[in-house]
């Protein structure tokens, strides 16, 4: 703005002194060329200085310094093209004329609808009526509208839609139709997905804890009353209470588990991990339990050593959870198997990769892409029966998944299931790709 008016009276001081030239110089012919007296020569240069003061710099209905030099401004402001401001934006956005033609759009718009072209009507590539309709809406009352509406082809995905009317030649006022419209997409497909797999976690987890407790709630009433002298009965019941407390315990603890996993979910392990050391205490810890049951943990090592990125307590309760799933679900091959070795490339060691494999019946291909989900079970009154909270492979993808490893699982039919999990090496030059968890099942 500065910078505008020092040009402004610049421009103006230096007609005046072009001015004083020519009056000056008129003044001199009349009196040398001329022969005119003195009087009469000055008196022609100030009448020509005084002219030029009224056409040149007070011309009639001239706008104030200040309006030329908004008038400047918004003349640059013109020179930006709408490709620009479009692109700048950070939204997907998409320009339409009053006949919803498509003006321009951004690289965001052009990502999030894959046939959007220039030219070509708003309908082509988006085909949902009720957005349509907002947007004339737009057009016929210059306002603000805004919609959220849902595609489900080819798969379902949620959007809110804003469509604002846009004046260029003119600011136009309610109710008079603007020159074009401005509609920003906003892709709520996520947000949705997270609320709906919220209010089902919630769902599913009052469920899992309303069913133990009304058994405990109704063997308390039973001991209370009718089995208040039968000491055989009151043992079972108490026996049968003490089983679903320890349920509840094991699902609130899962429950508790998961929440500080997904807190922390965004912050990599940086402390350093022996996997071979921490898989020898695993078998000392588990192997007696699951001797009772008549099956052997073997761990098969291909190093002495292999150590990565990770967090003591949450790697052993990853692994834990896979043994035990092996050991209960795969007791009928008698042996659990866990084998820890390195992988990389051009001879160097980059992943540490452990398996967990079961000699069992093994598990159903549909079922695999769908078995780290929370309180998923293949079956259910089985899983139940033998202490699952439906939690436990939910927790192994989320500790994998704050670690930067991946998940595959596979169980070729007959032969038992394997679940592979791979990190990083501590050191590694070369990172591991982050992925969530993959299930392979083979033919």
């Amino acid at each position: 703005m500065t910078e505008d008016i020092d040009r402004n009276w610049r421009e103006r001081w230096a007609g005046r002194w072009f001015l004083y030239a020519a009056g000056l110089t008129l003044a001199l012919v009349l009196r040398f060329v001329g022969a005119v007296d003195w009087p009469f020569a000055l008196g022609a240069g100030l009448a020509l200085v005084a002219a030029g003061f009224v056409v040149r710099l007070r011309p009639r209905g001239r706008a104030p310094l200040e309006e030329t030099l908004l008038a400047r401004r918004a003349a640059r402001l013109t020179d930006l093209t709408v490709e620009g401001l479009m692109a700048a934006l950070p939204v997907p956005a998409v320009l339409l004329d009053p006949k919803l033609v498509v003006r321009t759009h951004n690289g965001t718009a052009a990502a999030l609808l894959p046939g959007l072209r220039r030219g070509e009507p708003l309908m082509l590539f988006l085909r949902a009526p009720e957005v349509v309709e907002v947007v004339r809406r737009a057009l016929a009352t210059n306002a603000h509208q805004v919609i959220d509406y849902q595609e489900r082809v080819p798969v379902a995905r949620w959007f809110s839609v804003d469509a604002v009317p846009v004046a260029v030649t003119s600011e136009a006022r309610d109710g008079e139709r603007p020159d074009y419209i401005l509609i920003v997409l906003r892709d709520l497909t996520e947000e949705r997905r997270l609320e709906r797999l919220r209010a089902d976690f919630v769902a599913n987890a009052s469920h899992e804890l309303r069913t133990p407790l009304a058994s405990v709630l109704g063997f308390i009433e039973t001991i209370q009353g009718p089995a208040r002298n039968d000491a055989a009965a009151r043992d079972r019941f108490l026996g049968i209470m003490l089983t679903q407390a320890r349920r509840m315990s094991r699902l609130i603890d899962d429950l508790l588990s998961l929440s500080r996993v997904e807190l922390n979910e965004h912050v990599r392990p940086t402390d350093t991990v022996d996997l071979v050391a921490l898989i020898a205490q695993l078998r000392d810890t588990l192997g007696p339990g699951a001797a009772e049951q008549g099956v052997t943990i073997e761990v098969s090592a291909a190093a002495p050593s292999l150590t990565v990125l990770g967090d003591q307590d949450e790697l052993f309760r990853l692994f834990e959870n896979l043994v035990q799933n092996a050991v209960k679900y795969g007791a009928d091959g008698k042996r659990v198997v866990v084998s820890l070795e390195s992988e990389g490339r051009d001879g160097r060691p980059t992943e540490a990769v452990v398996t967990v494999r079961d000699f069992g019946p093994g598990i159903p291909a549909e079922h695999l892409p769908r078995l780290t989900e929370r309180f998923y079970r293949v079956d259910v009154a089985s899983s139940r029966d033998k202490g699952g909270t439906g939690l436990g492979l939910a927790l192994v993808k989320h500790i994998v998944n704050r670690h930067r490893g991946r998940l595959a699982i596979a169980s070729p039919p007959g032969q038992g299931a394997s679940f592979t999990v791979r990190l990083e090496l501590a050191g590694a030059a070369e990172p591991a790709p982050q992925a969530g968890s993959e299930a392979r099942g083979a033919a």
